[in-house]
């Protein structure tokens, strides 16, 4: 307690990161001022009536800050920067000129190829904007006098997307930690108030067991995120003796850390991004004058709308992006390179391709483990919704591993700067 009080004390009387600090906040309430303020010709009573039929929007108003909810002026979220994301990282798989850019240019290549997802963005908000606007017209909840009006808003969405992807990077940039992530999570948080006055509005004496069990499974989430994120494998590193003139240096053993998640919360949004773009497609499609298409459209959103089949998809892409990201991000043969140069070896290991098989199997290993603990994470609410037939666990353990993985990263951060100044 003396330690956090001191902590405390250190932010408040530090003007660089109280500023910091501030500037977050500054910029969330900017953005849930956004996300209050609709499109024009909304209705209403339409409008709740179709989220409270529609799990698939309510999936995606998650990642909206819950603007979609409302139709606001950034109800396209991040999404479509996520989205341009994801295509640019599986570009770059099959591009080497692309691979080069983000692993070997340093900070000016990765400057380069975030500029490519920046552009990407514009033309996935378009389409994703022009398809919910079109898809929510036919529905009743909106009404356009001509094209115009509807080209107005289309632009209005789509504005709203690329500001918060500017909004997300100034906190990346003039914050502290991940602006994406910190966006996504205030999205989330703003959203508690109306539901737990929904839970206590609709309380059920007869469902206490229920409740009881959703408490604990929340805990179990909380303290297995915590355990999964804060775990890691050390490899230990010796760095050969050099002798320059009458001074020694190196023999310093050290370890290299490597954690059983390395991905984060990352694989969880990729999943549910790739999730939610194909059902949109679908909605849109239903609604086509042509029956064969509305038929195979049907169908295809019956099965997508499937709790068991979705929840089984879930954990598929979950696993396959924790490992995808996590050899994007981490290049065994890299830092195996980068060891050799610098003197380093891993003891019993010879340097060079013998280091990088090792330090890759362990990092496979490991990566296993992490990639099972968030699928299974992930997929247990709409389990849990599956047994008990009760929504609000549709969406609760995405949400609360996503809010618990960023606020873990925010407290290290924090706790890296207060170090920083206290040295």
């Amino acid at each position: 307690m003396q330690s956090f009080l001191q902590k405390i004390s250190v932010i408040t009387h530090d003007a660089p990161l109280r500023k910091r600090i501030l500037y977050i906040l500054f910029v969330l309430v900017l953005f849930r001022i956004g996300a209050s303020i609709p499109v024009p010709g909304v209705d209403v009573f339409r409008l709740e009536e179709f989220f409270a039929n529609n799990q698939f929007f309510g999936l995606l108003n998650l990642f909206s800050g819950g603007g979609l909810s409302n139709l606001s002026i950034v109800m396209l979220g991040l999404g479509p920067y996520i989205t341009g994301s994801i295509i640019m990282q599986l570009i770059t798989i099959m591009s080497p000129k692309l691979k080069a850019m983000y692993h070997e240019e340093g900070e000016l290549g990765k400057k380069k190829f975030n500029q490519y997802s920046r552009l990407l963005t514009v033309p996935l908000a378009f389409l994703q904007g022009f398809g919910i606007l079109t898809l929510l017209e036919r529905q009743g909840v909106l009404s356009y006098v001509n094209f115009f009006d509807k080209s107005l808003d289309i632009i209005v969405v789509v504005a709203g997307a690329v500001l918060l992807m500017w909004m997300g990077e100034l906190l990346t940039e003039r914050g502290i930690g991940n602006g994406v992530s910190l966006l996504i999570f205030a999205g989330i948080v703003s959203g508690l108030p109306t539901q737990i006055s929904q839970l206590a509005f609709t309380f059920d004496i007869s469902q206490i067991p229920m409740y009881i069990g959703f408490i604990a499974v929340a805990i179990f989430i909380v303290a297995g995120v915590v355990f999964i994120t804060e775990a890691e494998r050390p490899i230990p590193v010796t760095y050969a003796k050099r002798i320059r003139g009458n001074r020694v240096y190196g023999g310093v053993s050290t370890y290299l850390p490597l954690r059983v998640n390395q991905a984060g919360v990352i694989p969880i949004i990729f999943a549910l991004s790739i999730l939610l773009f194909p059902q949109m497609i679908v909605n849109f499609l239903a609604n086509v004058n042509n029956a064969i298409v509305q038929t195979v459209s049907s169908m295809v959103l019956a099965v997508l709308q499937n709790t068991w089949v979705y929840a089984s998809l879930y954990f598929i892409l979950v696993f396959l992006f924790t490992y995808f990201y996590t050899a994007i991000t981490f290049d065994p043969e890299t830092m195996a390179n980068n060891l050799q140069k610098s003197g380093a070896f891993i003891p019993g290991v010879r340097p060079g391709r013998t280091t990088s098989e090792y330090v890759g199997n362990i990092l496979n290993r490991i990566t296993f483990i992490g990639a099972l603990f968030l699928g299974i994470i992930a997929v247990l609410p709409l389990a849990m919704q599956g047994i008990t037939g009760i929504s609000s666990f549709a969406i609760g353990g995405t949400a609360l591993l996503i809010v618990v993985s960023v606020v873990l990263d925010l407290v290290k951060k924090i706790d890296a700067q207060v170090a920083m100044r206290e040295y």
